[in-house]
């Protein structure tokens, strides 16, 4: 176990602490059993190494950080590493990569019965199926879903600027004093727009010109590895996987016609429609529908985008569409905490199934939501308000 801790410490000591997420206060880390979940490289492993480090002291042996990928849990198992590091006065263990450990979940059950003193968090990719593992974890663990940086956090990132979050109520019904702040700061049009090329992950500042690159093997990991291991996609089939979303990156938003999509690919229509929610749950794709409260385990989405704009830079061969750019960032910002529907009648996109949001340009006018209660335009390009008509990028101040 010494040589556990040994990598331990060397996680910590190269763990940066100049910035740090906010979500990390409104995770209960008091409770017994943690998932932290979310799609490849939003930051999960740091900011659970960030929350030990801020709370326990250098060489403290009452908490562990273990990588369940690590050569040393090929040959031990973790119920006999709970054992010996109980037995020493451990109070908290982290298990990071969790889905890399076969059974994992049946010895984390085990853990969480026969250790009641033990808190352990447990973190994974977003294609783990937490709730509904082979030894049903859901009644036992408390689960927190990661994000991407927002607009908010890149801000703080890359640009050491503090501004609170806003809910989406006082955003769109009193946007003044959160605009007068940002524009009081930093010119927000151009932030905005280094935020849509290289904004959403956090590994940005490692290598600037290997960040699209590292976008690239996030997506062909998914598609390689996690998704045959994680949801059993054959294997003979991840060439027309890659096909299927190099088809989808290269239009999105995509109004989907599956059976299309099908006689392109080469896959039945009912596999492709599987295949984007699994493609949805790894975080690579955003689906939107046009009335969620029906929505089947085969439906068909109305409409396809990708997860955030970075992801559109990274992965189309063409240059970006500007107003699939737009739609792509509110969807991103406001799918999180919000009911996300694709509005066919009026504007773009229903929220909560209250407002109604039309997305475009700084000449964007009312015309396609006219006469529509609670509608509101967000422009591309503006500073300010001018009554409905808000900046598109205020949206990026809701996490």
């Amino acid at each position: 176990m010494e040589t556990l801790f040994k990598r331990h410490d060397q996680y910590l000591m190269l763990t940066p602490m100049s910035i740090v997420r906010d979500v990390i206060s409104d995770i209960n880390w008091d409770s017994h059993l943690i998932a932290i979940v979310g799609a490849r490289g939003v930051g999960k492993s740091t900011l659970i190494r960030q929350y030990i480090k801020k709370n326990y002291p250098a060489y403290d042996r009452s908490v562990l950080y273990c990588s369940l990928d690590a050569v040393y849990f090929t040959t031990h198992r973790i119920s006999d590493l709970v054992q010996e590091f109980v037995m020493n006065g451990g109070k908290r263990l982290v298990l990071d990569e969790v889905h890399k450990y076969k059974d994992w979940s049946k010895e984390v059950k085990e853990i969480y019965d026969l250790y009641p003193e033990l808190k352990v968090v447990i973190s994974g990719s977003s294609l783990l199926e937490i709730l509904n593992a082979d030894a049903d974890l859901s009644r036992r663990c408390v689960r927190y879903m990661m994000h991407g940086l927002s607009f908010r956090e890149f801000l703080a990132f890359y640009k050491g600027l503090d501004i609170p979050k806003y809910t989406l109520e006082e955003v769109i019904h009193n946007p003044g004093p959160l605009c007068s702040m940002v524009n009081a700061v930093c010119r927000p049009v151009q932030c905005f727009k280094e935020y849509l090329l290289h904004g959403y992950y956090p590994f940005y500042m490692e290598s600037e010109a290997d960040y699209y690159t590292k976008i690239e093997q996030i997506v062909n990991f998914v598609i390689e590895v996690e998704l045959p291991q994680l949801r059993k996609v054959d294997v003979s089939n991840i060439r027309k996987l890659k096909a299927l979303v190099s088809i989808i990156s290269s239009e999105v938003p995509y109004e989907l016609d599956a059976s299309k999509i099908s006689r392109m690919v080469g896959i039945g229509r009912d596999t492709v429609v599987e295949y984007l929610v699994h493609l949805s749950d790894a975080g690579i794709f955003n689906l939107l529908y046009c009335d969620v409260r029906n929505i089947g385990k085969l439906s068909r989405p109305d409409k396809v985008y990708l997860e955030n704009t970075n992801l559109l830079y990274a992965l189309s061969y063409s240059d970006v569409n500007i107003g699939t750019l737009r739609e792509t960032f509110a969807v991103s910002q406001l799918c999180i905490g919000h009911t996300v529907e694709y509005s066919k009648k009026h504007g773009d996109f229903c929220i909560n199934g209250k407002q109604v949001f039309e997305v475009g340009g700084k000449d964007k006018n009312f015309t396609q939501i006219a006469g529509v209660q609670d509608s509101y335009v967000l422009a591309d390009d503006i500073e300010t308000p001018l009554g409905r008509k808000l900046p598109l990028w205020v949206v990026g101040f809701l996490y």
